[in-house]
């Protein structure tokens, strides 16, 4: 059986916990004061230490203050009074494994504490009982995969990963921040795997892709007859990610009103779905990523400023991908192995060196985003020719030999070198099937709507038409 310290200066209070727990199957001592707890500490280990933060002596954040100078492995679950969401966040920022929010709900204590017992003793497993995790090798197999899809040997990229493995450590929430198209989504998959919420359920929610109409009950969920075609109930965002992780991107985009009932639930862990008259207990964390400078988002009157210190509690900055070019040899690799697992294609070969110093050169401001699409869309249409792909397989050219064979010269702009191609091979396609869409589509392995796209981009015309309409879709 687990064993857990219960700290709180109410003997009901106290009495209402230790036999909550007891029931659990766990045991229990208890402490009305600092200097009890600190004896029933210095005596033995526990699994799980639960403190309220007002105590007669003093504040239970310096108990968890005093256990994280010390290395101790316990977990420490914080009570804070009522609606105090700056005692909240401060006791996370300080260690604190999670929170509970006085009048605390007892099912709700049960999860909680069952959660710090799991952590404490995977940590334990994992030969770590006292320290904080130094590296990779310390989670899982589903971790260790996940933080492997973080690609790249460079300090920057290091730093990220063992940023990801301690956060995943605790129940705090977490804000990811960086350009568009660097990752951060992969950066939230990797701590939701690498923690003890593995096994359950990844929500990741688009909010500036959901209408301002619809987000209180794609957040919350809706009950049947709360408005005209709600015919049944239906689960939110919160309920599906239930035991798990909850992922919400672009969280600058979400409008004030909608903030202030974020901030609530993220306070209380109840929700509330549209028609239902009670609360329902969720038991979610939350991860969120935005490419806004949040603070001056804050500053503006565009973003509340509670809500942004109650999901800023742990920080990871994702760089861009101009601030580690070293990362590219191995990005470009991973990304091809990608590309062909996902089209059927045999495993392609690395970059030459004269690519790789071009792609080296270019600005990419859309980071890996836009360098995976430079490389899909070249396999796509150029395949090795146009990426100039050297072939590990080849045979060495004879002595001499290479200096008699002619070099085409580099492109002075990669995208626009791509953009003439994808052209050139989209006209003879389409003039070869006489401008017949659906045809070309399927010579290329398109559908019709990626092709007609692809000339509107181009501006690719019909020969009686404004965009090669007189075909036989």
């Amino acid at each position: 059986p687990a064993l857990v310290l219960v700290v709180d200066d109410e003997p009901d209070l106290r009495t209402l916990y230790e036999l909550t727990l007891l029931r659990e199957g766990h045991r229990v001592e208890a402490a009305g004061t600092l200097a009890e707890a600190w004896q029933q500490l210095g005596s033995q280990r526990f699994d799980a230490v639960i403190t309220d933060m007002r105590l007669p002596d003093g504040l239970g954040l310096s108990l968890l203050q005093g256990m994280k100078t010390q290395q101790r492995p316990e977990r420490c679950v914080m009570i804070t009074a009522y609606g105090s969401a700056e005692n909240a966040v401060e006791a996370l920022k300080a260690g604190a494994f999670d929170y509970l929010t006085k009048p605390v709900d007892l099912k709700q204590l049960r999860g909680v504490v069952a959660s710090a017992i799991a952590d404490r003793r995977s940590a334990a497993k994992a030969d770590r009982p006292d320290l904080p995790p130094a590296g990779d090798a310390q989670v899982s197999a589903a971790g260790q995969a996940a933080l492997a899809r973080l690609v790249g040997p460079s300090a920057a990229m290091a730093a990220v990963r063992q940023r990801v493995v301690k956060a995943a450590r605790s129940m705090a929430p977490v804000l990811v921040h960086g350009e568009s198209g660097t990752g951060k989504e992969l950066v939230a998959r990797a701590l939701h795997a690498s923690s003890h919420r593995a096994e359950r359920p990844f929500v990741a929610v688009n909010c500036g892709a959901i209408p301002e109409t619809l987000l209180e009950a794609e957040f919350f969920g809706v009950r049947k007859g709360a408005y005209t075609g709600a015919t049944q109930d239906r689960d939110g965002f919160f309920q599906a990610a239930a035991g798990g992780t909850l992922f919400l991107d672009e969280i600058g985009d979400l409008p004030l009103a909608m903030q202030a009932k974020l901030l609530r639930v993220i306070q209380e862990r109840h929700v509330r779905p549209l028609g239902a008259t009670q609360e329902e207990l969720v038991d979610v964390r939350i991860v969120s990523a935005t490419h806004k400078d949040l603070a001056a988002e804050v500053q503006a009157g565009r973003f509340r400023q509670d809500l942004y210190y109650r999901l800023n509690v742990i920080d990871i900055l994702v760089p861009a991908l101009r601030e580690r070019r070293q990362d590219l040899p191995a990005l470009c690799d991973a990304l091809l192995q990608r590309i062909a697992a996902d089209s059927g294609h045999p495993p392609l070969p690395s970059l030459s060196p004269e690519l790789l110093q071009q792609l080296e050169a270019h600005p990419l401001p859309g980071n890996v985003r836009e360098l995976e699409n430079l490389l899909h869309r070249a396999v796509a249409l150029g395949e090795a020719d146009m990426l100039h792909i050297a072939s590990q397989a080849a045979p060495a050219p004879e002595a001499g030999a290479g200096e008699a064979q002619s070099q085409s010269p580099l492109p002075d702009n990669l995208a626009a070198w791509l953009d003439q191609c994808e052209r050139e091979i989209l006209l003879r396609t389409l003039q070869e099937t006489g401008f017949n869409r659906t045809a070309a589509a399927a010579r290329l392995g398109l559908n019709l709507r990626q092709i007609r796209y692809r000339m509107a981009r181009l501006q690719i015309t019909g020969p009686n038409s404004e965009a090669g309409a007189d075909d036989t879709d």
